[in-house]
């Protein structure tokens, strides 16, 4: 399975995505530059975090008007398996991939730091290899990751199951209904604070990142191979 990790000006978090799939995960891994115009070659597409851009205007807002980004919602609408972390997230959002907005945290600082994640929905292409109601440590790192919808948005969440991770045992950035994580209707983009492949070995605190990569490539080799 081969991965793209993009990279935009100003992300930070593409090396530690890279490592994780590649040392990790075993997977073949590139990186891929914010103005390539084609991602055809790739069967995943992961999108870091950091600051692109210096979170200019907001957050992941000009990193969301890549050429890209052009080809990342090709790929989802051919149904690759995408995933944004922390500003990937917000990226995803600014791009119209995921539905919501992200706001400054509640107490106007930056948090970094290990957080319990629930896992709410393990149905699906990220999420196959948890239990549901799984309790993981992954940490977080962001200072505009308070997640906010309307009311018909968190119903519509709701009610498609697309709330994947909340924060387990407190809410650190004021996010609307604990959310953590969401998913695409059609399941197939994951936007996500927690950092995922800061949590995929022993040495790191916790191994319970791993299994969210390892989703994905147990669900891709049981439709390709």
């Amino acid at each position: 399975m081969k991965f793209a990790v993009l990279v935009f000006p100003g992300t930070t978090g593409e090396v530690d995505l890279y490592d994780a799939i590649k040392d990790e995960l075993g997977e073949e891994v590139e990186y891929v530059r914010h103005d390539a115009t084609n991602l055809s070659e790739f069967d995943a597409i992961v999108l870091p975090g950091g600051a692109s851009y210096g979170n200019y205007l907001r957050s992941g807002a000009l990193a969301s008007r890549t050429k890209v980004m052009e080809e990342v919602k090709k790929a989802a609408e051919a149904g690759t398996p995408i995933l944004g972390v922390c500003n990937g997230f917000q990226i995803l959002t600014e791009a119209g991939l995921l539905p919501g907005h992200f706001l400054k945290n509640k107490d106007l600082k930056f948090i970094c730091r290990p957080m319990q994640i629930k896992v709410e929905n393990n149905e699906t292409i990220f999420t196959n290899e948890y239990e549901k109601g799984e309790i993981v440590n992954i940490p977080i790192a962001h200072e505009d990751g308070n997640y906010y919808c309307d009311e018909e948005t968190l119903a519509k969440l709701k009610a498609n199951n697309q709330i994947v991770f909340t924060y387990a045992n407190e809410n650190p950035n004021g996010s609307v209904e604990n959310i953590a994580g969401i998913i695409n209707k059609k399941g197939n983009v994951l936007g996500m604070m927690p950092h995922p492949e800061r949590a995929v070995d022993a040495l790191l605190g916790s191994e319970d990142g791993l299994k969210l990569f390892k989703s994905i490539v147990k669900q891709w080799r049981e439709l390709h191979v």
